[in-house]
């Protein structure tokens, strides 16, 4: 009798016999991540202008617009909250800011629900350049042209940065759905 090819028991996520997506990656690796990124800027040395992407807000974003329907709306306000116990803004800024940005992601994801990545970058980019701009305002600090000009440094990194993170967002996917072996 004739075996059957190795690959007809495979697909791109692992051994298909016997096997099955982890419940607790499916929910870890997406929160997980986005906690973690929101914690790493205070390992980098710091400087007297701010230069550091928001990495937590990066995930979110990256989160949201590779894999859409991993994070749900309601998202923003427990991500929002772990952010502003870091961030060094007043309490609540991250909450607001992120939960804005998960409501205009989806509604414009209701509007033009196909996109390409350059769309998406675009998208990105205009609610990064939102969030910045409304951070430093909401900072309490003196909103000037100086101020302004001093977030310009952040505000490119972040943008330049977001394909890379958009794809370890997509690595983490991967990881993501590895099937696990099921005993039952």
């Amino acid at each position: 009798m004739e075996r059957l090819a190795e690959k007809a028991r495979a697909d791109q996520y692992g051994r298909r016999i016997n096997r099955d997506h982890s419940p607790l990656l499916l929910t870890i690796i997406p929160w997980g991540s986005i906690l973690i990124a929101s914690v790493l800027p205070f390992f980098v040395v710091t400087a007297s202008i701010p230069l550091v992407p928001p990495l937590g807000f990066l995930f979110l974003l990256g989160w949201r617009l590779v894999r859409p329907g991993v994070l749900p709306v309601w998202a923003g306000f427990p991500l929002g909250l772990w952010a502003d116990l870091f961030s060094g803004q007043p309490f609540g800024c991250s909450i607001v800011l992120y939960s804005l940005a998960l409501i205009a992601i989806e509604a414009i994801e209701a509007r033009f629900p196909w996109r390409d990545f350059a769309q998406d970058w675009a998208m990105a980019t205009l609610i990064l350049l939102a969030f910045l701009t409304i951070g430093a305002i909401l900072s309490g600090a003196d909103v000037s042209m100086p101020m302004l000009i001093g977030l310009v440094p952040q505000a490119l990194l972040s943008i330049f940065v977001f394909p890379i993170i958009a794809v370890m967002v997509a690595g983490l996917d991967r990881l993501r759905l590895l099937r696990v072996r099921v005993i039952g």
